[in-house]
This record gives structure tokens, sequence and C-alpha cells, in this order.
């Protein structure tokens, strides 16, 4: 009987153990499940690589996402950031005819708005989410004044060089899913193999003790904000290439809540101080799994936002279920 008891406590263990550490790769694997069911043709090349495609560039901003909220802060500029970057990175692209000044750019306005929510946060000394509210708002504003109305088209002679950056393949892979892994790999190099990728955990876990440990802590916020900052600058440059008309007041709309839900669900702590890359990663391809499950079962595309919501409350409620035991 004792035996059997402490079989027992052994199997529930090691399934606390594993629903713990790999939570993110079991609802993966039970949404793919789901998805199969429901169109036994899901799992083709095409559409796995639509899949990517379809979620590569809000992938990108996600793992910027996932260096911010791992350090306790959050971003509510993503998809304004994106929106000014792209709209000024198609004007740069027509009036220069220079694909790699545009791409150049692009990276540096996106550093430049990481740094400015930086040095607002770190020397400002204000909130992350009132910075970011305020610069959501901000760049938003200065894109539609900027496009008054209208859309930011690439000029004719630059199309189909500038649209082949983002609808390319090679070997049949396509180059926005290249970008996404491309990313993805970098950034889980950045955190894992690095210093600063132990800095940032050590300020999302407790601020005053990485501070007592010698880690200067405003140095890596603002590092942190100028790093994702540049991936927004990459996806704007992508967006441009992808759509090569950007409609300044609807370009990079809700960006900021899948990067949300995509880094919440793949296991990020909201709190900080726990993050998992690879998480984030899969977490994009779990919301664009259930973005497609949704239109195969005719659900209105207008309740999108609501299955956002309702995810990132679950995958925050998940969170702190695990937190009590």
């Amino acid at each position: 009987m004792k035996g059997l008891t402490l079989s027992r406590m052994q199997v529930r263990d090691t399934w606390r153990n594993i629903s713990g550490n790999y939570s993110h790769w079991l609802s993966f694997v039970l949404l793919l499940l789901v998805a199969v069911i429901v169109s036994p043709s899901f799992l083709t090349w095409n559409n796995i690589t639509n899949q990517f495609v379809q979620g590569a560039i809000v992938g990108i901003c996600a793992m910027g996402m996932s260096l911010i909220i791992s350090a306790g802060m959050i971003d509510l500029s993503v998809g304004s950031t994106v929106a000014l970057i792209s709209g000024f990175g198609v004007v740069v692209l027509n009036s220069t005819h220079s694909i790699p000044l545009a791409f150049l750019f692009c990276l540096g306005a996106g550093i430049l708005a990481g740094l400015i929510n930086g040095l607002l946060v770190t020397k400002g000394r204000i909130a992350p989410f009132i910075v970011t509210l305020a610069t959501m708002s901000a760049w938003r504003s200065v894109i539609n004044q900027m496009g008054q109305g209208g859309p930011f088209t690439v000029d004719k002679d630059m199309y189909a060089p500038f649209r082949a950056i983002a609808a390319g393949r090679i070997l049949s892979i396509p180059h926005l899913m290249l970008f996404l892994i491309f990313i993805t790999v970098l950034t889980g190099l950045l955190m894992a193999k690095t210093k600063f990728g132990t800095s940032v955990y050590a300020v999302g876990s407790n601020q005053q003790a990485a501070r007592l440990s010698g880690i200067n802590v405003n140095r890596v916020k603002t590092l942190i904000f100028t790093y994702a900052g540049m991936l927004y600058g990459l996806a704007a440059f992508l967006l441009a290439s992808r759509l090569t008309s950007i409609q300044a007041a609807s370009a990079g709309m809700g960006y900021e809540m899948d990067a949300i839900a995509a880094v919440a669900i793949g296991g990020t702590s909201m709190d900080g101080g726990r993050g998992k890359i690879i998480g984030t990663f899969l977490g994009v391809l779990m919301l664009r799994i259930i973005n497609t499950v949704l239109i195969m079962a005719n659900v209105p595309p207008f309740l999108n936002g609501l299955v956002t919501g309702i995810i990132i409350i679950v995958a925050v409620l998940a969170q702190s279920n695990k937190k009590g035991k």
C-alpha cells in the first residue's frame, strides 16, 4: 500500500513537472490535434507555411515583447510603432529607390523608437504602461497626419523587387518563415547564452536584488526596449514589403495584443523573471492555429479580439494557479 501511494506521488510529481515545464508544448500539440480533426488537410506543407507567413510579422514583434515582459514591463506601442515606421519606410523607398536604405531606415527608426521608450521609463521614471500608452497614441497620430487619410504606396518601378522580399521563397520555404525562425534563434541565444539575458530575468524577478548584485537596471531596461524597437523596425519593413501599401489608420492595429497573447500562452511569466523564447514562438503558431480553426468554424472575424482577450486571461490565471501551488 505504501509502495502504491509512493508510486502515485511520483506519477503526480512527474506530471506536474511535465505540465509545468512543457505546458506550451502540450498546448501546441493539443491545438494541432484539434485543427487536424476539424480539417484533415491542415498539415499540408502549403498550409503549414501559410501559418508561418501569416504569423511571422507579429511573431517578430512578440520576440521583443517577450524580453520586455520577462523584465516585468509592458509595451503597448507595438502596432503604432510598426505603422509609423512602415509608412515612412515606404516614403524613403520611393524617394531613394534603394531597398537597402529603406531597410536601414526602418531598423534605425525602430531602434530610436525603442530608445525613446526606454529613456522615458528609466530617466523619466515613468511606468512602462504609461510611457508606451503615450507613444502608442503619438505615433499613430503622426502617421495619420502624414497620410492624410490616404495610403503610403510603393512606386510601380519598385513594386516587384520590394514585394519579393516578403513574398519570395528559398527552396519552397517562405522568406517570412525564415525571418521568424532567424529572429527566434537570435533572441533565444541572446537570452540563454549572454550576460544580458541573465540580467533581463534578474531585473524581472527582483529589481532591488538585481541592483545589489551589480546589475545596472536602467541600462538593461533601456537595452531591452532598444532591442525590441529594432525588431519592430524589421517587422515594419517586412509589413511594407508584404502589403506594398500601408494604411495609416489600420496598419499594425492589434499587434501589441497578439504579441502579449503569444508571450503569455508561451509560458513567460506576466510578472517577469521567467520567460521562454521557444514558448513565445509556439505561442505565435498557436494563435495562428486558433485563428484558422475559428475561420473553419465560421466564427465572425470581429470576435478575434474577444478570443485574444480570453486567451490572455486564461494564460494569466493558469500562471497564478501554478504560483498558488
